[in-house]
């Protein structure tokens, strides 16, 4: 037992990351409701120009997991030099790889509109949006690579807080370029990527302060050409195989939307909005995954293997008894949720049947999240991909079509078929916890974190 080792609190690592994420969340779905002032239209242009910028979002994001998780163990295995090491190489990446995101969406916004299939009507609205939000994406990458290091560093209040002053900024931005207030002319969806830039602009200085006040972390220019690929190919071989589960699991997703499509538009909008409704409960799953793989990180790092062993089953406990609770109580309340989105009878009912199935559902998923985090912690990354191929293709996709279309159980049949693929993915991953496979990843893993450096407790 290593002494002076920092107490880490499950509950007191998750709650800031969830704020965090629902507040990441709350951007977009702020921006969509303010330019729904404007027209139905500018709300379709926007729409379309976010998915495009959320594709190059996810590639920052797999860089920001590697990272977290090759940070805490550095700093489980008190290698303070090496974790700092890590942080200046993945900030350096990220920040090179948000560079030429930015000038590639910048350069050829309007190609990238025209793959989308924008109509030429809505050009005016999401061209100016796309060029400016998507020429500015580098300050993105460096926020995401800076929260990854500050979680590592078990500062989650941290992120949380920017994520609070970014969302003010944002919404009292775009108050005054939508509506004309404090002089301003109205100027509609180029208002709201010029408020975007502002607020993002503050959040990636504030980023860097809080980087060299908590961390005491400088960056110089020569990191940013100095880079050591044997510490970014240690990144990857975290990030990558997270990048490709969520990967796998989208384009699942994407096919499974067609098979819905084909049910018709109601039930299009029936799934649209539960899973709405219903991204309060999975929110609370991944914040609490993420928290235990920075706890798991540390303790892997520390080489207390026993102790992570027995920590993700307590994770795992919380995780379900949250869920559980907060998904009854939507599925509940289902009726008087969606009457504040609609007042169609047919889609009421449906949509509350499918949260009545997500009481049933949403258990499973917190396996899969919690237990392939703590995976990922330890290494063990190979193994929830090769499952997750399996499950979402073989079983998940085909399984959506047979009983949502050919069995005619619709909506119902899609979502006992998706019910069915984290049930299985997750008791698989428990199995592979409790086998303690990961085990032999794990050492491999502090091996790599306890070369020579000097003795530093966490920051």
């Amino acid at each position: 037992m290593q002494p002076n080792r920092p107490k880490l609190s499950l509950l007191g690592i998750a709650w800031p990351i969830f704020v965090e994420q629902t507040l990441r969340i709350l951007i977009g779905t702020v921006d969509t409701f303010m330019v729904s002032h404007v027209s139905d239209g500018a709300v379709a242009a926007l729409g379309v120009a976010n998915q495009v910028i959320v594709l190059f979002l996810l590639a920052f994001n797999f860089i920001g997991i590697g990272t977290s998780v090759v940070i805490t163990h550095h700093l489980g295995a008190r290698d303070r030099a090496g974790a700092d090491s890590i942080a200046t190489n993945a900030i350096a990446v990220n920040t090179w790889l948000g560079a030429a995101f930015s000038a590639c969406v910048y350069f050829l916004a309007l190609p990238m509109l025209h793959v989308m299939q924008l109509p030429g009507n809505l050009m005016e609205y999401a061209l100016p949006f796309l060029t400016l939000m998507g020429g500015t994406l580098f300050m993105e990458s460096m926020n995401i690579s800076i929260a990854a290091v500050l979680r590592a560093h078990n500062h989650t209040r941290d992120a949380m807080l920017v994520m609070v002053g970014q969302n003010i900024l944002n919404v009292a931005g775009n108050c005054i370029t939508l509506f004309g207030l404090l002089g301003c002319p109205p100027l509609g969806v180029l208002g709201v990527a010029l408020s975007g830039i502002v607020s993002r602009s503050v959040a990636c200085v504030a980023f860097w302060i809080l980087l060299d006040y908590r961390i005491h972390l400088r960056l110089r220019a020569l990191d940013f050409v100095m880079v050591s690929w044997g510490k970014v190919r240690r990144i990857l071989h975290i990030g990558l195989p997270a990048a490709g589960e969520q990967l796998c699991y989208w384009t699942a997703f994407m096919l499974v939307t067609t098979f819905i499509a084909r049910m018709g538009s109601e039930s299009l909008a029936i799934q649209s909005y539960t899973l709405q409704i219903q991204r309060l409960a999975m929110l609370f799953s991944f914040s609490i995954g993420l928290g235990t793989e920075i706890i798991i990180g540390h303790l892997v790092g520390a080489g207390l293997f026993e102790e992570a062993y027995h920590r993700l089953l307590l994770s795992l406990r919380t995780g379900i008894f949250i869920v559980a609770g907060v998904i009854l109580v939507v599925a509940a309340c289902g009726p008087l949720i969606f009457r504040s989105f609609t007042h169609d009878a047919a889609i009421i009912t449906g949509g509350c049947l499918l949260l009545w199935i997500a009481v049933i559902l949403e258990p499973g998923r917190v396996f899969n999240i919690v237990v392939i985090s703590s995976l990922r912690a330890t290494g063990d990354v190979g193994f929830p991909i090769r499952m997750a191929v399996l499950s979402m293709w073989c079983v998940w996709v085909p399984l959506a079509w047979l009983l949502g279309l050919k069995l005619g159980l619709g909506l119902a049949g899609v979502w006992i078929a998706m019910l069915t693929d984290e049930w299985l993915r997750g008791l698989l991953m428990y199995r592979r916890w409790k086998s303690r496979k990961w085990i032999r990843h794990a050492e491999r893993s502090r091996a790599h974190a306890t070369g020579p450096g000097p003795e530093v407790g966490l920051a």
